[in-house]
């Protein structure tokens, strides 16, 4: 008996024994995520995949890149659901776009499928994500997505060692460093040392290297700053650190039949369509320079005048009342008096400065003539800024530039300290947001087809 195990993109997986198919975080879309294009390249027939009848479906969380209705649209309506999340909202929106079997997925409590048993396992943020064990055909696979494994759950794991196989998320991700590039610390030049360590104690037998198979735009600065751990580098330290165990790379589609004793290539899936080449390969060229924002709003497509009224407003007054209603750390930078400005860039490269005076929990507009002292400065697209307020953008794509600039000396002494996400944009945009605002607004658009 043999388990079939199939890439779909990013950390989406089909898993096949015994005529049952699973599938975990399936994505259908390129890009996905509103901008993570996948890599290497593919497309996908949605005709097909209506055609498809998993047994179950497995969501390990409810990040956008993981839990997308675009995607869950195109799958039967009957088909059972099995999701981890805290959130009751969530399981709503899923309700609402049909699905009729619907579950919450809870660590440690196996879920039975046909020939599989899947039990969820306890990630280090517990709050947000799971992994997955999967257990069929007399085998035993770790699905980590892109957790990280605490020292509790790695005991427990340690007792099914030697794994048959393990997929390892391999990508360390740089999207608070992006945000600040002029003050960012290179990356580290190797693997993060627990990785090695964890995987020596899993002893698997085969490791994949998974999840984060994406770039942003073509154009993006971020495609060179973004990742800097490549498959090769992964190879190469991985297979020192484990010469029992085999790294095998799956790209999207790609299929594999797995028994006790070896690996075979299998019929790939039919419904994801590789385009050009597949083979490639990260490249990382540390801090460079990136361009500046000006240059990046040219981009993306101008606003409509109600769109830009929308963002506009929020600067002049949203953006100070949802600042006021939060309640700000003790230890925040901002618990002085700083003198912030946020610079909002259109499609034509134009920037239009806001200022604000903040001490603690309390923000007023300032009008400015000629040069001001500033203590904290933000760039942004004003594309993306409409994007984050009305269609669930996320951080991570946001094209945001925090302090490019150079402050006095005390404040430059001052700022060392200072946790670049206490940005007051970042606090307004993201902190306290509606639960699954990507989701919500997947939700109106499918309605709207309708």
């Amino acid at each position: 008996m043999t388990l079939k195990i199939s890439r779909i993109l990013h950390a989406g997986y089909v898993f096949e024994c015994d005529d049952t198919q699973i599938a975990f975080d399936p994505i259908f879309e390129n890009p996905f995520s509103r901008n993570c294009h996948a890599f290497p390249d593919v497309r996908f027939d949605r005709e097909q995949i209506r055609k498809v009848r998993f047994a179950a479906v497995f969501i390990s969380h409810y990040h956008d890149d993981h839990c997308s209705l675009e995607s869950l649209d195109l799958l039967d309506r009957r088909t059972p659901l099995y999701i981890y999340c805290l959130f009751e909202e969530l399981f709503a929106m899923v309700r609402e776009l049909g699905f009729v079997h619907v579950h919450q997925l809870r660590t440690n409590v196996p879920v039975s499928v046909g020939p599989f048993e899947v039990f969820p396992r306890e990630a280090l943020d517990s709050d947000v994500d799971s992994m997955f064990q999967i257990k069929a055909a007399g085998l035993n696979v770790l699905n980590v997505v892109d957790s990280w494994i605490g020292p509790e759950a790695l005991v427990g794991l340690a007792q099914d060692a030697p794994w048959d196989m393990v997929l390892w998320p391999f990508q360390t991700m740089r999207e608070i460093e992006v945000l600040s590039p002029s003050r960012a610390a290179a990356a580290p030049a190797a693997l993060p040392a627990d990785w090695i360590e964890q995987l020596t104690i899993l002893n698997p037998r085969y490791v994949v290297p998974s999840s984060c198979q994406f770039l942003q735009e073509s154009w993006s600065w971020y495609n060179r700053a973004f990742f800097p751990i490549s498959y090769s580098q992964f190879q190469q330290e991985v297979g020192a650190a484990l010469p029992d165990a085999q790294i095998v790379r799956l790209n999207p589609s790609v299929s594999v039949l797995l028994d006790g004793k070896s690996l075979q290539t299998a019929s790939p899936l039919g419904w994801v369509l590789p385009v050009g080449e597949q083979d490639v390969d990260y490249q990382y060229e540390g801090n460079a320079a990136p361009p500046p924002t000006s240059e990046i709003a040219r981009h993306f497509s101008p606003l409509t005048a109600e769109q830009t009224d929308r963002v506009i407003g929020y600067c002049r007054s949203g953006l100070l009342e949802k600042y006021s209603e939060m309640e700000l750390a003790p230890d925040s930078y901002f618990e002085k008096v700083r003198v912030w400005r946020l610079s909002v860039y259109d499609h034509a490269g134009t920037g239009t400065d806001f200022h604000y005076r903040l001490e603690g929990d309390n923000i007023t507009a300032l009008v400015v003539d000629g040069e001001q002292a500033l203590s904290w400065t933000t760039e942004i697209p004003i594309a993306k800024f409409y994007a984050a307020l009305e269609l669930g953008e996320s951080l991570t794509s946001m094209y945001m530039r925090i302090n490019d600039a150079v402050f006095d000396t005390q404040t430059e002494e001052e700022i060392q300290s200072a946790d670049i996400v206490d940005d007051p944009l970042i606090r307004c945009l993201f902190n306290d947001v509606d639960f699954g605002a990507y989701q919500a607004a997947q939700l109106r658009r499918l309605k709207e087809r309708l």
